[in-house]
């Protein structure tokens, strides 16, 4: 697959290619156990086994090599609520440059760690959720940084595409074809990758996105047909969707591909995130878990994913874990919420 027609300037096999060696093959894993509470064949896609903790090492290293080939080797800089920003820590300390990123006030503080452990110098002081994309363009024009935007960039897309492109050929390979795929959603780049990924090769692969139900910018995008953006940071325990909109490079891929957006609850996220942990043994953060927590509800309800639930589907139900960056502090708190509200599954 070439670059995409309908967006150009991104370029999903030039992507693949540059990052081949500096990403890990994530695995594609089953559950029974969760195949039977669903009511249907369910895949994981586990991004939080990827370099940094999430997908977000994917167009981190695309943008950062794509801008050394074209003979930029400037300072970056980043905006992050923390995956972006370990991934593009990661990068630049692998790649031999400087990086800063900047945070808002009360960020996750294990992804906070997890940047400044890379070598990349973090800026919280008066940086909210509502300003902290201004103060990173102000930064990046003063110190004459090259800014990697989380999401609205071509080149951070096109290595997200790869997460779709690589859950594509493990599935031939385990001999089944999705019928349906789940993404998280925050600024949409990870949505947009596998939208663009999907849409050549794969049609007739359903593909929807699922956000906080506390930060529903992106389904009333999809409803209204106009970019909708949120008045101020939702206050919701997926940490990585508290945005206020959709990328405008993502918007016009969502908007034309996705097929429904959901929400879901604070407390099916919660819910999805003790499921994973307690009966697939796996530790992946709250935003990650959004994809399960749409898959639970769906079995329950039958219109919760705009064209009935799981069972009814022809294929199976991949899920994507975006990712796992999340402290043990974290998990039990949620694991307290659910258990609290008598809501184990």
């Amino acid at each position: 697959m070439g670059a995409s027609a309908e967006v150009p300037g991104i370029d999903l096999a030039g992507a693949a290619e540059r990052i081949r060696d500096r990403v890990h093959t994530t695995p594609l894993l089953r559950s029974s156990s969760l195949d039977r509470e669903v009511g249907a064949r369910v895949w994981l896609k586990a991004e939080s086994f990827q370099r940094s903790g999430s997908f977000k090492a994917r167009g981190a290293f695309n943008a950062l090599l794509a801008g050394l080939e074209a003979g930029d080797r400037r300072g970056v800089l980043a905006v992050s609520s923390g995956n972006h920003g370990q991934a593009v820590a990661l990068a630049a300390a692998e790649l031999g440059l400087s990086a800063t990123v900047i945070m808002p006030q009360g960020a996750s503080e294990v992804k906070m760690a997890a940047v400044r452990s890379y070598g990349a110098s973090v800026i919280t002081d008066g940086v909210t959720g509502e300003n902290r994309e201004e103060v990173a363009r102000n930064m990046a024009a003063e110190l004459d940084l090259r800014l990697v935007h989380p999401h609205d960039d071509s080149l951070v897309i096109a290595g997200q595409s790869t997460v779709a492109t690589e859950l594509m050929a493990q599935a031939e390979q385990a001999g089944f074809s999705p019928g349906t795929v789940l993404v998280p959603v925050g600024g949409g780049g990870l949505l947009a990758g596998v939208c663009l990924a999907l849409e050549t090769s794969e049609p007739h692969i359903r593909v929807v996105g699922v956000e906080p139900a506390l930060g529903d910018d992106a389904k009333r995008s999809f409803a209204t047909g106009r970019l909708v953006s949120l008045d101020r940071t939702p206050a919701t325990v997926a940490d990585g969707a508290r945005t206020l909109h959709l990328g405008r490079l993502c918007w016009d891929v969502v908007r034309r591909r996705v097929d429904e957006i959901v929400t879901v609850t604070d407390l099916e996220i919660a819910n999805a995130c003790w499921w994973l942990w307690s009966r697939c043994k796996l530790v992946v953060e709250p935003t990650g878990a959004m994809t399960v927590a749409a898959a639970l509800r769906a079995a329950r309800d039958p219109s919760s994913l705009g064209a009935g639930t799981p069972a009814d589907d022809p294929g199976a139900v991949v899920c994507i874990l975006s990712g796992g960056n999340c402290a043990p502090s974290q998990i039990a708190e949620l694991v307290g919420s659910v258990a609290g509200a008598g809501q184990f599954s």
